[in-house]
């Protein structure tokens, strides 16, 4: 993306921050995996988001004082050692040409420079921090650490979290992020095809996963969104099945829910395809309802719309679908084969930072992935698609890659 996409989006936070108040956001570290090998690293997603640089051990400060914005990249001491093992470090004229930041000092500065700002304060000074958590036992960030040690030198401080504000700004895409998205689910529309062509009976899930990883690194992606799901049978019943190990045998369905990322801005697709090539008619009465339940729902995308009452339309679609079919007998059983929601925000996360009952705005990405789970038949299908909210209603980002039962049927095995 040009700079002055990066440019514009810290422009709109400041106009958020109050008068004396810093914005710190870290750019992540590289994480130990065992003695001297790490794990590969992955940019915090708010501090990319605010300057498209994806390299660790950085801090981005925003300051902003009678009136005045300040923006400062704190970058790594130029190494030579250290250079001939691991390459150089960012220097601030890349750092300004993907950021479009001005001003950069180095990280043995950055405290000095807090200090100056709260000095120049005297005690009225605010700290927003990204103090998001998922869970109690997740290990302390390090903008958790910062917190704890700036209560500790500054006890008037008050000290408040970003994320509210970074929630609201990603939550809405720009025409830069939706190109993103819309290259992402490019490469997995290819990889999907790659996968059908050549699956077959007997064909186990990991080596089905091997032709989607190729496409995908053909394409120069290293990071995946999230682990693929390729799910054989009553595999395909267990929503975040992962395992990838076992084989698909004549007559099973295979659920796919994976997806390509382009500059770490996510696609998120679900397909389900007869590993023989052809649905049996118990599978396809299955596939329908929830093919209708996608459209449905999908038609009804719009403007002012919560993902709640999405999640309604499918319900309502399923529990009308399975009563006819016989499968439930009363409205309280459709949790026994739909238990999750159908939908949620896309972005530079896969499940990307939003605001569940907020209403739709148009420039909102969101996926529909409606899906039934018949344990004791061992059929499991989900079918998804990303779709864009636009001014009078939606745009299925996806509609290239086939859900309709001929469109797959005539894909699998066929070899180009």
């Amino acid at each position: 993306m040009d700079s002055k996409e990066f440019i514009n989006r810290r422009q709109r936070l400041a106009e958020k921050m109050p008068d004396h108040s810093a914005l710190v956001l870290f750019s992540g570290v590289v994480k130990t995996r065992s003695h001297d090998d790490n794990y590969p690293y992955s940019p915090n997603r708010n501090f990319y988001y605010l300057t498209g640089i994806a390299r660790s051990n950085l801090i981005l400060m925003i300051t902003k004082r009678a009136g005045t914005v300040t923006e400062t990249l704190f970058l790594q001491r130029p190494n030579e050692l250290e250079a001939k093992w691991t390459g150089a470090v960012l220097s601030d004229q890349e750092a300004k040409e993907q950021s479009g930041i001005e001003h950069f000092d180095y990280l043995d500065e950055w405290l000095q420079s807090f200090a100056t700002f709260m000095r120049r304060c005297e005690g009225k000074g605010s700290l927003y921090l990204d103090l998001y958590r998922y869970l109690w036992s997740d290990e302390q960030t390090p903008a958790e650490t910062f917190a704890d040690d700036a209560r500790k030198k500054y006890p008037t401080l008050q000290i408040h979290d970003a994320g509210p504000w970074l929630k609201a700004l990603r939550m809405v895409k720009s025409p830069a992020e939706i190109d993103e998205i819309r290259r992402a689910i490019a490469i997995t529309d290819e990889a999907i095809r790659r996968m059908w062509s050549h699956a077959r009976p007997g064909i186990m899930e990991y080596e089905l996963e091997a032709h989607y990883d190729f496409t995908l690194k053909s394409h120069g992606v290293r990071e995946l969104p999230y682990l693929p799901i390729i799910a054989s049978g009553i595999n395909a019943t267990v929503l975040h099945y992962e395992a990838n190990d076992q084989r698909a045998e004549d007559g099973d369905l295979v659920l796919l829910d994976l997806g390509a990322a382009s500059n770490y801005y996510a696609a998120d697709i679900s397909r389900t395809f007869p590993v023989n090539g052809r649905f049996t008619d118990r599978q396809k009465e299955i596939y329908q309802l929830v093919l209708e339940a996608e459209i449905k729902t999908i038609e009804a995308v719009k403007p002012g719309v919560t993902l709640q009452q999405l999640n309604d339309v499918t319900k309502q679609v399923f529990t009308d679908g399975l009563l006819r079919l016989g499968l439930i007998r009363e409205d309280s059983e459709l949790s026994n084969y739909y238990y999750h929601a159908v939908s949620h925000h896309l972005g530079l996360d896969t499940h990307d930072v939003s605001d569940y009952s907020a209403a739709l705005q148009p420039g909102m990405v969101i996926t529909i992935e409606p899906g039934l789970y018949i344990e004791e038949e061992a059929i499991g299908i989900r079918i998804e698609d990303d779709v864009l909210v636009t001014a009078d209603g939606c745009e299925v980002l996806s509609s290239q890659i086939p859900k309709e039962i001929e469109e797959i049927e005539l894909l699998i095995g066929k070899k180009k």
